[in-house]
């Protein structure tokens, strides 16, 4: 696409361009990889809106069919809502911007992406962060960029850079690294059980990546940048300022530390109200803001949680900076459910639900970039606002709840049994019951010990835990004091400047998501995070394997059985029948569930509570497709009625093999009309009595099955269950 100035990326083949399009917006970029172009604007508002206190960015990244040369579905052929892609892109360009803009701004910034075209070789999300920052760093918009992003995949041992979709299948590594020149910013991705070393070494080599991709974005500046605006900065009246630090300050210590969470924010409420007092009687009414005492007071505890840290050691619960909160785990604890799990680590609660499926069960993918059209392994994660002490919105899950619940489940799928092995479709449900930090690494350690109840043979236990930080800064913004703190509490993710999630097992790590607060962390502090991290994790792993050693040996007798057997890949459309027809009609009589492999290999997996269901579905699968079944002499067959005429009725024993129960062989009675024993879709058992050598007609009794089956029930020997022919 032309516009008026472009720089493209050296040896990444990324081309920034700006000029032509969205000329209104504060600033506009389009950026094209291959033949995929992504779209991003940064707007600001004028103004800001009264009685606002909170800094609004949105960021929205949408995907058009029409890049893919695609119809939307539906009614109405036009995009809806946006997909789980869609949102945790867009979550992940607003992580690692949203810290670079100045305290106090306070003006409304949007940042909207729009994928224009899709060449199904290069992915979109790394394009809309560095569309982002491109957007961001040509506007007048004060922010601190630019940065750049990069994922990272390593192949045959290799590091590869921005790799393409297909590429992606042959790494065992997916890391998206966003920094500036000097620092990480942000971090997410996973990894097949990656030793830390190995990980640092991942992280270093994305640092060096990303560098030309800055260049490039400095040299856009250059030529397109608009001079920053000064814009208004919201902070507090320096009069408030001063009544509610005399007030507060000598308490704040006191009412925060060695308290129980509700305790500490019950303290905080009472000296807030005891500020507002002190501040109506000197200032007078109108003389003053709410937000006066919102950011003083995030001052105030801000200094108090890190000075704390950094000069003494000790934490708002008393904790150094590498004890773990108390951990508790159970497992089995509903009676119903495929497996369950319940976690607990200090006051956050997860309750993880495992549910067992057939693989039609999967989830079908719809993303226009590529890569895979379904899942079948699923994490959702729920916060309802009652895990806070709160009352709010519940319903829908925000991006918030995708975005954790996305985290949770890349770090699990590394230690799933291949399908191959284990032909299920895996849903667990994070149901988080209390929160004070790291729900989604609750979910995690829950989800992995409600997996192992549930008896799928996972390839190792994983555990996950976050990592805070605690920095001081010398007088020229570099940090000059830092303490790194394991499993952060909530006023600890507040109030400090890092929240670097890791996930994995005793070998490596297999999650992970680094979200700060400050304008850039440097490798020495990752480093000394993912070690305290790994040290954590592995004490974690041995609280949760005392309560469930291994995967259970058998699945929950709730849980669908499966049994594999393979057919001839030409007889695949044979068993589907037209139109569906012949497995379905195998479903409805066997109350089986079956799935034949996408993969056209022949397997075709059978699910069933019920061992009769099964076997009668092996057996009506084996007669269609196995070459030489047929209706012997002296067996018994559970059939479906296919007609009744006036001297008796046609069952099918196998499918496509029939034959005739004569009206005197219905009943041990005499039968007048056959509709009086039985209709068109029936089941029945029968008997098969004899073969006529000429016509190959088959004879079948039901009066004879009956008898049979007394005998076999009146002898102890298991006996099929009667058939229930209508009257």
């Amino acid at each position: 696409m032309k516009q008026k100035h472009s720089v493209t990326v050296p040896g990444l083949g990324i081309t920034f361009a700006t000029g032509s399009l969205a000329h209104l917006a504060n600033g506009a970029v389009t950026v094209t990889v291959g033949e995929t172009i992504v779209f991003v604007s940064a707007t600001a508002a004028e103004n800001i809106k009264p009685g606002q206190d909170f800094f609004p960015l949105t960021v929205d990244y949408r995907e058009k069919y029409a890049a893919a040369g695609r119809f939307p579905g539906g009614y109405f052929k036009r995009e809806g809502r946006p997909s789980e892609k869609e949102i945790l892109t867009s979550r992940l360009c607003d992580r690692p911007c949203r810290p670079l803009f100045p305290e106090g701004f306070l003006n409304e910034v949007q940042v909207i992406g729009l994928l224009l075209s899709a060449d199904q070789v290069n992915e979109s999300d790394i394009s809309m962060v560095n569309g982002a920052s491109a957007a961001l760093a040509i506007s007048d918009i004060p922010w601190g960029g630019p940065i750049a992003a990069v994922r990272v995949a390593q192949i045959d041992g290799q590091f590869v850079a921005n790799p393409t979709i297909e590429q992606m299948y042959s790494s065992d590594l997916d890391l998206i690294y966003v920094g500036n020149e000097k620092d990480m910013l942000m971090i997410e991705g996973s990894a097949a059980q990656l030793p830390e070393d190995r990980f640092i070494e991942a992280l270093e080599f994305a640092h060096q990546a990303i560098q030309p991709i800055i260049a490039a974005i400095k040299e856009l500046v250059a030529v397109a940048g608009k001079p920053k605006r000064v814009f208004p900065l919201v902070t507090a009246k320096p009069e408030a300022r001063a009544i509610i630090e005399r007030v507060a300050g000598p308490k704040i210590v006191d009412a925060i530390f060695g308290k129980e969470k509700q305790v500490r924010a019950a303290n905080v409420k009472a000296l807030k109200e005891e500020c507002a007092a002190a501040l109506l009687a000197e200032l007078g009414e109108g003389n003053f803001a709410d937000h006066d005492i919102g950011i003083v007071f995030e001052d105030l505890q801000y200094k108090a949680y890190r000075k704390a840290v950094l000069e003494r050691g000790v934490r708002a619960d008393n904790r150094d900076a590498t004890t773990l909160r108390e951990i508790t785990c159970e497992v089995g604890v509903l009676p119903r459910v495929h497996g369950s799990a319940l976690f607990k680590r200090g006051d956050t609660q997860g309750l993880v639900i495992t549910t067992l499926g057939p693989t039609k069960e999967a989830q079908d993918l719809d993303a226009l970039t590529g890569g895979a059209k379904s899942k079948s392994f699923i994490l959702h994660y729920n916060f309802p606002p009652f895990s806070v002490g709160e009352t709010g919105r519940f319903g829908s899950p925000g991006r918030r709840e995708i975005g954790h619940g996305a985290l949770a489940e890349r770090s699990l799928v590394p230690v799933l049994p291949p399908e191959d092995n284990f032909a299920y479709s895996i849903r667990l449900v994070s149901e988080i019951m209390a929160s004070n930090g790291s729900t989604s690494m609750a979910s995690i350690c829950g989800g992995c010990l409600s997996l192992m109840d549930a008896g799928v043979p996972i390839i190792a236990p994983v555990a996950g835990i976050s990592c805070g930080l605690m920095t001081e800064n010398a007088p020229d913004g570099s940090i000059s004091k830092w303490t790194t703190i394991t499993d952060i509490i909530g006023e600890e993710d507040h109030f400090g400047d890092m929240d670097f999630k890791l996930a994995g097992t005793i070998t490596g790590i297999t999650g992970f998501q680094l979200d700060l607060k400050i304008n850039g962390l440097p490798i020495e502090i990752a480093k000394k995070a993912i070690y305290q991290a790994r040290d954590a994790r592995i004490e974690i792993l041995k609280k949760m394997l005392a309560s469930i050693p291994a995967p259970r040996a058998q699945l929950s007798t709730y849980a669908p059985r499966i049994q594999t057997i393979q057919i001839d890949p030409e007889k695949i459309g044979l068993l589907i029948g037209p139109g569906g027809k012949t497995i379905r009609r195998i479903v409805e009589v066997t109350g089986a569930q079956i799935d034949i492999a996408e993969d056209d290999s022949g397997k075709v997996f059978i699910y069933s509570n019920n061992a009769d269901s099964m076997n009668r579905a092996v057996q009506e699968i084996d007669g269609l497709c196995g070459g030489g079944a047929q209706i012997e002499v002296g067996k018994l067959y559970r059939g479906v009625v296919k007609g009744t005429k006036e001297f008796g009725a046609f069952v099918e024993c196998l499918p496509g093999k029939e034959g005739l129960v004569h009206i005197s062989e219905l009943a041990d009675f005499r039968v007048r009309r056959t509709e009086d024993v039985c209709k068109v879709g029936d089941e029945m058992w029968v008997k098969c009595i004899g073969i006529d050598e000429r016509s190959n007609k088959v004879r079948l009794s039901r009066r004879a099955a009956m008898k049979e089956m007394e005998q076999q029930a009146g002898s102890g020997s298991e006996a099929p269950a009667a058939d229930t022919p209508a009257n």
